[in-house]
């Protein structure tokens, strides 16, 4: 197991997941460039943009097709803008101190992509007929023959382009897992030695992920699923509390796990937050900023507080809106992941401490703790009012609400109603 040691910005960040054909009315890099500082002024340090290549037309779904159908990995697609453009957005990004991590797609390519045509047969895995093979139903694209070390070149060469020449800061790796793991940890070592601060995020949560240090960051797709669960009462947050327990042993201390309520797959499948997770939104929310080893993210639309479900293929513009109350929601809670270095994701935030009470099948109380540093999360994850009582023991004391800004003394015991999805969290 490789000991890793993260990007210094990275442990304390949040991601913003930007969908730029949606972001603006535009639609455009050039547009979205004129909304990177508001996202700074929100408490974002990284955007991850999906994917900026150009798109296959053979079997095309709908009138622009999907991001994930790619022609060509080193070219920007024209909907969107230039690759001056690009290189306009991932310039104010830095001027602003965000970082920009780009989409990469490493599993399959359009059907009439370049390679489809330049390239050897033998860089695609081929069906009865010859053809390029379909992986799962994703009938716009052509899998990749990762038993062909071609491949594996062409593809390190091709994100090496945008590390050397375009200044990407990583990589969200998309379905990391259909790809073999021995490609990622030979393109990470050697992407780190053009950039020894590269990000790399897996959209997947297997082990291996982390044996030699491919990846700094996995999804976390069980823990997402279960509080949907805990959102509609198929299971009570115990199911969560085991899951966190278990999760701490599969993975090393330096792993960090993404944390989120909505991303671009679950808004345009299974619907927004409001849909899928109803009145705990908001609590939930809170909980992928304290849940130990988390790397909040935050998708477009969410800091809005927008309900809609984005259409995939189509263009389906957010809405101008100003600041609201959503806004503020998640400025308070950017605000408490980097004043509190207990919140941080890897090894050295704080781990996983309860304080325990009366009601377990409702009430979590998390404890982060990291140096001085200490945050309490009391959250009654449930549409139940309960009424909560527990000894705080050495956690007493007075803290600062992190959500209010006001003085909050956390007495040796404490007994008090809690309404359903309410919750307080306290920091010093």
């Amino acid at each position: 197991m490789i000991k890793m040691l993260h990007p210094a910005w990275s442990y304390q960040a949040v991601l913003y997941e930007m969908n730029v054909r949606q972001l603006t009315p535009e639609g455009t890099l050039r547009a979205a460039t004129s909304r990177l500082p508001f996202l700074r002024s929100l408490g974002i340090d990284a955007v991850w943009l999906m994917p900026v290549y150009p798109i296959g037309e053979e079997g095309r779904k709908g009138t622009l097709g999907s991001y994930y159908s790619i022609r060509d990995y080193c070219a920007v697609n024209p909907e969107l803008g230039t690759m001056d453009d690009f290189d306009t957005f991932v310039s104010e990004a830095h001027r602003l101190g965000l970082k920009v991590l780009l989409d990469w797609v490493a599993n399959h390519t359009a059907r009439d992509a370049r390679w489809i045509t330049e390239q050897p047969a033998s860089w695609y895995e081929r069906d009865a007929e010859g053809r390029p093979a379909v992986p799962w139903d994703w009938t716009d694209t052509a899998k990749l023959n990762y038993a062909n070390r071609e491949v594996w070149e062409a593809q390190i060469e091709a994100m090496s382009f945008w590390v050397t020449q375009h200044a990407v800061d990583g990589f969200r790796c998309d379905m990391a897992m259909l790809v073999p793991i021995g490609f990622w940890n030979e393109a990470s070592r050697r992407l780190r030695v053009l950039n020894p601060d590269l990000f790399m995020l897996a959209e997947a949560e297997e082990q291996n992920l982390f044996t030699e240090g491919a990846f700094d960051a996995c999804y976390g797709w069980e823990l997402f699923h279960l509080l949907e669960d805990v959102a509609r009462q198929r299971v009570r947050i115990t199911a969560v509390r085991d899951f966190l327990y278990a999760d701490r042993e599969r993975y090393p201390d330096t792993a960090m796990r993404l944390a989120f309520t909505s991303n671009h797959d679950e808004n345009s499948w299974s619907g927004s937050e409001f849909s899928r997770l109803g009145e705990a939104r908001e609590i939930l929310a809170v909980f992928t900023f304290v849940t130990p080893r988390g790397l909040p993210l935050i998708y477009t639309g969410q800091e809005f507080g927008y309900d809609h479900s984005f259409s995939f293929f189509e263009r389906d513009p957010m809405p101008v809106f100003a600041d609201n109350v959503t806004t503020e929601f998640y400025r308070r809670l950017t605000a408490l992941r980097h004043a509190n270095p207990a919140l941080a994701a890897g090894e050295r935030g704080g781990g996983l401490l309860e304080i325990r009470n009366n009601a377990e099948d409702c009430l979590m109380i998390l404890v982060r703790e990291a140096g001085d540093n200490r945050v309490i999360a009391i959250m009654n994850l449930s549409p139940y009012a309960i009424h909560a009582d527990y000894y705080t023991g050495i956690y007493a004391g007075m803290y600062t609400d992190a959500m209010s800004g006001e003085a909050f003394e956390l007495r040796g015991r404490v007994e008090e109603d809690m309404a359903p999805w309410s919750y307080r969290i306290l920091q010093r």
